[in-house]
């Protein structure tokens, strides 16, 4: 389906935004072996992970999304429910800071222009479809991409794989990592084990060792019931649709 238009940023009404921020924040990740998440070192292609947030860098937090690479160099990956649901619809005010930690914006915030969602996740908030290509503004003329990079976008790749989950629990200001193996969770789903990852963390890139973004926290139970085990739908010909549609 085409990109739908974010509405300009206005005055939110504070239950539905709140409501649509509490649905997002439900992300999380555990490891079967004891492992959790540690705080990420300041590492530049980490920069291309930021905070979704309303209005401001400093706003209430939404979710965790990435730069992925596209022609117009203006596009982010992030979970479907963190910037629509059926009950509330689009989120409108949300900005994207790559990089943020501790309350520095380096590369300032740049505002959400346009979401394209699957019509399945649209209608239903079907979880095998929780994912979502974002378009953002450019900044002082230049574009997300050009300013910190971009990871390309993988599909297709299998389960069992070396990934690196990168994101920003509310409760931080600065965003953790974890390393571990993806798994199995259905034929659409699957799952990453590394304790910490908590409200905030939905949409969180699953990065392989070569940089491909594979997943994001999300999809099952919208990312995780507990802080035990993260899931992501699996990047399949289903993501490369959309990401075309993205593309425009």
């Amino acid at each position: 389906m085409p990109s739908r238009p974010v509405r300009p940023a206005r005055a939110a009404r504070t239950v539905a935004v709140a409501a649509l921020l509490l649905a997002a924040a439900i992300a999380c990740g555990g490891d079967q072996g004891g492992r959790t998440a540690a705080v990420a070192p300041q590492n530049p292609a980490w920069d291309r992970i930021g905070t979704l947030s309303v209005h401001t860098s400093q706003g209430p937090r939404a979710c965790t999304a990435s730069v992925v690479r596209s022609p117009r160099r203006n596009l982010l990956v992030t979970a479907a429910h963190c910037v629509q649901s059926r009950r509330i619809g689009l989120l409108d005010g949300l900005v994207f800071t790559p990089g943020y930690r501790n309350g520095y914006s380096p590369y300032g915030s740049w505002p959400v222009e346009s979401v394209t969602v699957d019509p399945r996740w649209e209608s239903d908030d079907d979880p095998d479809y929780d994912v979502a290509f974002v378009t953002v503004r450019p900044v002082n003329g230049r574009q997300v991409e050009d300013a910190v990079g971009g990871n390309p976008l993988g599909t297709d790749q299998g389960f069992g794989l070396a990934v690196s989950v990168t994101g920003y629990p509310n409760e931080r200001d600065e965003p953790i990592t974890c390393s571990g193996l993806t798994a199995s969770q259905s034929p659409t789903q699957e799952r990453f084990d590394c304790g910490g990852y908590t409200d905030g963390t939905s949409g969180s890139p699953w990065l392989t060792t070569n940089g491909r973004v594979i997943g994001v926290i999300g999809g099952y139970q919208e990312g995780g019931a507990t802080p035990d085990t993260s899931y992501s739908i699996t990047f399949d010909e289903r993501v490369a649709e959309l990401y075309q549609q993205a593309l425009g």
